[in-house]
């Protein structure tokens, strides 16, 4: 289970990290779910004409009240920033194995993931589950995939094996294209929780998994209907 925040367009990302602190450590917790605190790890993804592939990644296996504010990240400039912060399920799947953003460097897919998959291993043909976000990245992206689909990317969602996830949310880039997953699954009982807010503003868009009344008033925000996949043009 995780908290996830994406901007895109003219914004300082000291701000953005710090709404996703201020979600790790429950700051700004509003929700149905059993917990408030995601402490098992952060990351994140940028865009930067410099890198080969047009994107930056960091990631950091400790909490990110501990260390994001004082990150290089901080310094960076750029107009796309998505941000992870994990709370790990099952506890034992912790340190930078399992830290978001995960990478395919076959094919440069990045991939950030809100939720449980517990049964997705079982459409890849796997006898049973390592790291569920990994397999449901495996999934939802098959391997040598250029973009994603709405018709196909919600059929593949819909096909997953009963009793299925709690949430797909997620958050995929590789260069030039980005993606922001949406999915609410029919067995989900912390609707709060999964559901993704927006903010747009002038020459801004914010989407994150909880209100952040410091980037904007809560009644700047919108929720972002379920089953939806949003791109975002980089």
């Amino acid at each position: 289970m995780c908290r996830m925040i994406v901007a895109h367009g003219h914004f300082q990302v000291r701000s953005i990290v710090a709404a996703a602190v201020a979600m790790a450590t429950g700051q700004t917790a509003d929700h149905d779910g059993a917990f408030c605190e995601h402490p098992n790890g952060w990351g994140a993804l940028w865009r930067d004409p410099a890198s080969p592939t047009g994107i930056r990644v960091l990631r950091d296996p400790r909490p990110a009240a501990d260390t994001a504010l004082a990150s290089p990240l901080c310094e960076v400039r750029t107009d796309f920033l998505a941000v992870h912060v994990r709370r790990a399920m099952p506890a034992h799947n912790v340190g930078l194995r399992f830290t978001h953003p995960l990478q395919r460097a076959a094919d440069d897919w990045h991939f950030m993931h809100n939720g449980s998959q517990p049964t997705v291993h079982k459409a890849l043909g796997l006898a049973r589950s390592v790291f569920d976000s990994a397999e449901y990245f495996d999934y939802l992206i098959p391997a040598g995939a250029d973009e994603l689909d709405r018709e196909t990317t919600m059929q593949r969602l819909r096909s997953i094996p009963e009793p299925g996830a709690n949430s797909g949310n997620a958050i995929a880039v590789r260069q030039g294209r980005a993606y922001l997953v949406h999915w609410r699954s029919p067995g989900d009982n912390w609707p709060r929780y999964f559901t993704m807010q927006e903010f747009v503003g002038e020459g801004l868009r914010v989407i994150a998994s909880e209100v952040v009344p410091a980037l904007a008033p809560a009644r700047a925000w919108r929720p972002v209907p379920p089953q939806t996949l949003l791109e975002f043009q980089l």
